[in-house]
């Protein structure tokens, strides 16, 4: 499903050029939940900028769904994003002035095409979230459990081929992180393809799969 060969990016710093990925190779079989740990300045940024057709690799090829991303354009790589990539950040990135609902339905304003029954799914995933009582509620008045919560429904809107999980519970607590690790594991329990990128082992070992990166390079791939 998801397909990468020979992937390098490389940036300047300075007079330096850094390396941040080296001749990546990584393939994650539909239906697969992987983790991506390491230090800092091992690449786990970069591999899911690639991933989210946020960055182009600099060589290499990038295929999702026997696709191959890698040479789309600007307004190619956005189109793709939105219909076939979900993404869950460790800032939730909501809108303030926008309630619970209005938030989900973010990507439907980016919508080539007819949006019927997105409305009637984000009501649906809002209830599976436990938050069908808060659709009127604004992030202001929701916990970070419940933000997070409100961006996984948000993420998984136009049911995407692949999901993507920045450090999802680096702003919140135990408690709150345990419970959004868990809806994370039940929406790959109904099939969904899920990459996080976190820094916390416990958090990874949450993944069926542990792919440890180091010099932009795979170091250890532990699969559970």
């Amino acid at each position: 499903m998801v397909n990468l060969r020979g992937i390098r990016r490389r940036y300047r710093i300075g007079g330096q050029v850094v390396n941040a990925l080296d001749g990546l190779d990584l393939d994650v079989p539909e239906g697969q939940f992987v983790a991506i740990v390491g230090p800092s300045g091992s690449g786990k940024s970069t591999l899911l900028n690639i991933l989210g057709c946020l960055d182009r690799p600099d060589s290499g090829s990038y295929r999702l769904d026997d696709i191959d991303v890698s040479t789309f354009d600007d307004e190619l790589a956005s189109d793709f994003r939105n219909r076939r990539i979900g993404f869950v950040f460790q800032s939730f990135h909501l809108l303030p002035r926008l309630n619970v609902l209005e938030n989900v339905l973010l990507p439907r304003r980016f919508l080539r095409g007819s949006d019927d029954g997105l409305e009637a799914h984000a009501r649906e995933l809002l209830e599976r979230m436990g938050l069908s009582q808060r659709l009127d509620h604004r992030p202001g008045q929701l916990s970070g459990g419940q933000m997070q919560r409100v961006a996984i429904a948000r993420a998984l809107l136009m049911k995407p081929a692949l999901l993507l999980a920045d450090e999802p519970t680096g702003n919140l607590d135990s408690k709150s992180a345990a419970d959004v690790l868990d809806l994370i594991a039940d929406v790959h329990g109904r099939g969904q393809t899920v990459v996080m990128v976190t820094h916390d082992s416990e958090v990874a070992a949450s993944a069926q799969r542990q792919v440890h990166l180091r010099d932009g390079k795979i170091d250890r791939d532990d699969v559970a």
